[in-house]
């Protein structure tokens, strides 16, 4: 687990201490979140490895800070910091414009970020990869293009409950201008994405089904390829948001089926302001720009413009270089770490904290049991969430309550928006007895 004591951060799995980095004068750790492990503007801060319950040991809990937020956001690895503090120092030059070597070098280490994410999710080629500043950049970039050019007054699109607000508000505002109907699936009598009713949902009006490969709140691995078996056999598009899965599990895009697939790159281990979209190239093809400007162009005249093939039509102007060359660092983390690896210990810790938490008297867990990633959201009946969390943080455990940008599930589980659910997310480098830590910390908060 991920730990910070009197202004110096533990990283489970991390490795060697990271030394603190000036340049021209500037402390590059009070630069602000992207330089951060934990995403706070922690000044003068070393990562380095130890065991949570030691740190916890040696101080009080007025001085430590347990991370387990990691469904909001990883910290970024050093292997990423390194990665972009080289391209600032030794090749800080713009890409695809220069003719001197530094320019070719920014470059090549942006497309071998971009090769590093296709190869990451098994896409057929790099040039399906588009950079954006996040997941919810990438959403409503489709919705402003492809479903701008194809969502027709009357037609449907699909959504789930589950959703986080960045793959529900694009498509109610489209909805809104196109005129067409949205959709909800809800949860089956096991807590799970209820397919069965998505069967019944989807009609010959059907443009496209989003869903989350996983619920940044309930951390159940959604039933996807099924999804896209339905989706496909009406005629529609799937998109799938991967935020939540891209470090945790194992994501194949042709395994599953799906039309789009999104990626922040913050809950990758990599920096903030990064993140990407997947498309079929054919579909990627026939959808207009968005954002206009330099880069996305082919030629331009006085009268008109012609524009670049994917994925430089969706990329105008100066791209965030630092930061694709980060998120392809955080990659090769995932990859080396293994997905199917970090995949089996993920589910075997939210098996373990399914059963943990429902051992404890007054508890809620939202969702089911299966197919559990390392995280789970719940309510008690006599504490409110925010107290919950409060006792919790002075106890030194990073954790979250609220709605999680996910008030619609916790209206259909009539849970209270204001006040929503506690939720705890671990990651692969934790144990089961950091799991056993944590809930035995819990109990002694409510009881």
């Amino acid at each position: 687990a991920w730990v910070v004591v009197a202004g110096l951060c533990w990283a489970g799995g991390m490795g060697r201490p990271l030394p603190l980095r000036t340049r021209n004068g500037i402390d590059v750790a009070k630069r602000g979140p992207k330089f951060s492990s934990r995403g706070l503007n922690l000044r003068r801060m070393t990562v380095f490895s130890a065991p949570a319950r030691e740190i916890i040991q040696m101080k009080s809990a007025e001085d430590v800070s347990v991370y387990l937020d990691y469904a909001a956001t990883f910290p970024v690895r050093d292997s990423v910091l390194d990665a972009m503090e080289s391209y600032y120092e030794k090749d800080n030059a713009n890409v695809h414009r220069g003719a001197h070597e530094l320019a070719a070098r920014a470059t090549t280490g942006y497309e071998n970020s971009r090769s590093k994410i296709a190869t990451l999710i098994n896409a057929e080629d790099s040039t399906e990869i588009v950079y954006t500043s996040g997941a919810t950049e990438a959403i409503n970039l489709v919705a402003a293009t492809w479903g701008d050019a194809n969502i027709e007054e009357g037609d449907e699109i699909i959504l789930s409950v589950q959703e986080h607000h960045s793959n529900i508000v694009p498509w109610q505002q489209l909805a809104r201008i196109k005129g067409a109907k949205l959709k909800y699936i809800g949860l089956n009598d096991e807590g799970q994405y209820d397919i069965q009713q998505l069967s019944k949902a989807i009609t010959n009006r059907t443009k496209l089904v989003c869903v989350s490969h996983a619920s940044n709140v309930l951390g159940i691995l959604n039933p996807v390829e099924e999804v896209e078996e339905i989706v496909h056999a009406s005629k529609a598009l799937l998109l799938v948001d991967a935020s939540q899965t891209l470090a945790r599990c194992k994501v194949d895009v042709q395994k599953i089926g799906c039309d789009f697939l999104v990626g922040s790159g913050h809950k990758m281990g990599g920096p903030r302001q990064i993140g990407f979209l997947w498309g079929k190239y054919r579909i990627l093809s026939s959808m207009p720009p968005w954002l206009s400007g330099g880069e996305m162009i082919d030629e331009v005249f006085l009268e008109r413009s012609t524009y670049a093939p994917p994925p430089g039509r969706f990329e105008p102007g100066t791209p965030a270089i630092a930061e694709a060359i980060g998120i392809g660092a955080a990659v090769d983390e995932i990859i080396t770490r293994g997905t199917m690896n970090v995949q089996e210990k993920e589910m075997e810790l939210g098996k373990a904290l399914y059963q943990y938490l429902s051992d404890i008297d007054g508890i809620r867990i939202l969702g089911g049991e299966n197919n559990r990633l390392a995280l789970a959201s719940f309510v008690h009946s006599d504490i409110p969430s925010q107290e919950i969390k409060s006792r919790l943080d002075e106890r030194g455990y990073a954790i979250s309550a609220g709605c999680h940008n996910a008030q619609p599930l916790h209206q259909y589980f009539g849970i209270d928006r204001t006040d929503g659910s506690v939720r705890v997310s671990f990651c692969s480098d934790n144990s089961r007895e950091d799991l056993h830590d944590f809930v035995s910390v819990l109990r002694h908060c409510i009881h």
